[in-house]
């Protein structure tokens, strides 16, 4: 792994890149929310920007998508250099959010959903259902998603497909950049393997993703870039084939400070066994079937089956 402040370095305009941030800042009065930061989004490629809480992960995603104005640094949409004024602007550029909390109404439908707020209309106003109905099914298929009935409530999907709902809606209307905000923060195992495979599709589709996460386990299958935040500054900016996933997961765990922390929870309770548990970060969980991506491993922290056996315990 190299230094952060020589990897990845970054052209001057951001040429060839849907999004590109130089230097970029946000002050909240004299609080620092986000320093110095420098990143690229290029289509077909998913950028991943991981962080704790407070990290300045949400400032990041506000100032790409319109909702705050960055007060330092150069934001460039296209070579451009822009200042986004609301998310209707960005939405104009190309640039869509998908949030954690959906924004959907779960007893309606998933066809009206899909077009909710941009509905097709004839020219005496009524709504062209089967139109919409047709549209919502084919682009979900494209996507990979095979629902029997768009007509069921989006409410009766799971976490995971709600959201791969959320990014085909925003693929057909027309996004470049797609910024996915903690995608698989409140999903299990299984559903995060579902939603990073539809991230990979809409890599391959030509979209520049951003994914937005504080698990570098579901980060390092998908992310062709990562960079790492910490109270709001860049503490790394890597391609993929620059940094391992012990490398990324130790920078985002805290590495020496988590070793530390081991040892002296050790020390308070005399078993040896806590430093194995807090630094463990390996292992693996299960995947769908049609999941091409790299393996994505356990969540930091949690005992490897095989450690279980060799003490001799049940679960």
């Amino acid at each position: 792994m190299t230094d952060a402040a020589t990897t990845a370095p970054a052209p001057a305009k951001g040429a060839g890149s849907l999004i590109a941030l130089r230097d970029v800042g946000k002050h909240y009065g004299n609080i620092i929310a986000l320093s110095d930061v420098t990143m690229d989004v290029d289509p077909g490629r998913v950028t991943c920007v991981l962080g704790d809480n407070g990290a300045g992960k949400s400032t990041l995603i506000k100032i790409i998508a319109g909702l705050h104005k960055h007060d330092a640094g150069e934001l460039l949409i296209n070579g451009e250099a822009t200042t986004l004024s609301s998310p209707r602007q960005a939405l104009d550029l190309g640039i869509a959010a998908v949030y954690q909390d959906l924004a959907v109404v779960s007893l309606m439908p998933i066809w009206r959903n899909f077009f909710l707020g941009s509905e097709l209309r004839n020219s005496w106003g009524m709504l062209r259902v089967s139109e919409m109905k047709a549209i919502t099914k084919q682009e979900l298929l494209d996507m990979g998603i095979d629902l029997r009935d768009v007509e069921q409530p989006i409410g009766t999907l799971s976490g995971g497909e709600r959201q791969c709902v959320a990014i085909a809606r925003a693929v057909y209307f027309g996004a470049k950049a797609l910024i996915l905000d903690e995608p698989t923060a409140a999903l299990g195992v299984k559903q995060s393997g579902v939603v990073l495979k539809y991230i990979l599709r809409a890599r391959d589709r030509g979209l520049g993703v951003i994914f937005i996460t504080h698990n570098p386990h579901h980060a390092y299958p998908v992310g062709d870039r990562f960079l790492i935040l910490k109270r709001g500054k860049s503490i790394g900016y890597y391609a993929k084939d620059e940094v391992a996933l012990t490398e990324l997961t130790g920078l985002m765990a805290g590495g020496a400070e988590l070793e530390e922390l081991a040892h002296e929870l050790a020390a308070e309770s005399g078993n040896t066994e806590v430093i194995e548990q807090i630094t463990d970060i390996e292992g693996s969980i299960d995947t769908p079937d049609d999941f091409t991506g790299p393996p994505i491993t356990e969540a930091v922290g949690l005992p490897r089956p095989e450690d279980e056996r060799g003490r001799g315990k049940k679960r």
